[in-house]
């Protein structure tokens, strides 16, 4: 049962006028609520009574449906997060959303609804690589590093990067790569804190995938 009443220049004071009230069981379908449903989620079926207890208290008394509702919407959200941020690591390839909350469900993940989507997201792609070829899709950089420290450099960057596509050394230190996105932050740090300042750091792509998505036989 979703209680709903309706007040017009209604402040803290909970005397304030109320300009109409009514409660709803289903806010949707906007279908009057019983009396006997009143008087066992309120104590009283007393619409005014009911709405002052709502304006006092500032909480309302969600149906078993409506939450299952939210909890079903958070869980394509989370799903839809998982698809845009991995890949499948062999064949680069994005999952679809289906896929997703296909692999979800037989893992049998529970969505947390006091938890953030983007949260779950990630707790979900760590008991995903349980079950299948899933990962971050990477994303492309290009170092410019001074000659000076860019050998010593690469050596403490080596341990953040994935792969090294090309690499160019003459009166500078030039590196394209592969990195796991999580790992962005400390990469920026180190540069600029090892260079002070005069190192570069340029994204040439937020995720490395291929065209076509990845299908689960």
């Amino acid at each position: 049962m979703w209680p709903w009443c309706g007040r017009g220049a209604v402040g803290s004071d909970s005397r304030s006028p109320v300009t109409a009230t009514r409660s709803w069981d289903g806010a949707a379908e906007r279908q009057v609520a019983k009396k006997e449903d009143l008087v066992k989620a309120f104590g009283t079926d007393d619409q005014t009574e009911i709405c002052k207890m709502i304006l006092s208290k500032g909480e309302l008394q969600v149906s078993d449906k409506e939450r299952q509702t939210q909890l079903e919407q958070m869980f394509r959200d989370i799903a839809t997060i998982v698809a845009d941020k991995c890949v499948n690591p062999e064949t680069k390839r994005p999952y679809t959303v289906i896929l997703i909350e296909r692999a979800m469900k037989d893992i049998h993940y529970s969505v947390k609804p006091h938890k953030s989507t983007k949260q779950q997201a990630l707790e979900v792609i760590r008991q995903l690589k349980e079950t299948m070829q899933i990962e971050r899709a990477h994303m492309r950089l290009r170092f410019i590093l001074p000659a000076k420290e860019g050998k010593k450099l690469k050596e403490k960057l080596k341990p953040l990067i994935k792969v090294i596509e090309n690499e160019d050394f003459h009166e500078q230190l030039e590196i394209v790569c592969l990195i796991d996105p999580g790992c962005f932050r400390e990469i920026d740090e180190l540069i600029q804190s090892e260079t002070k300042g005069k190192g570069t750091l340029e994204v040439l792509s937020l995720k490395d995938v291929e065209e076509g998505d990845e299908k689960l036989e």
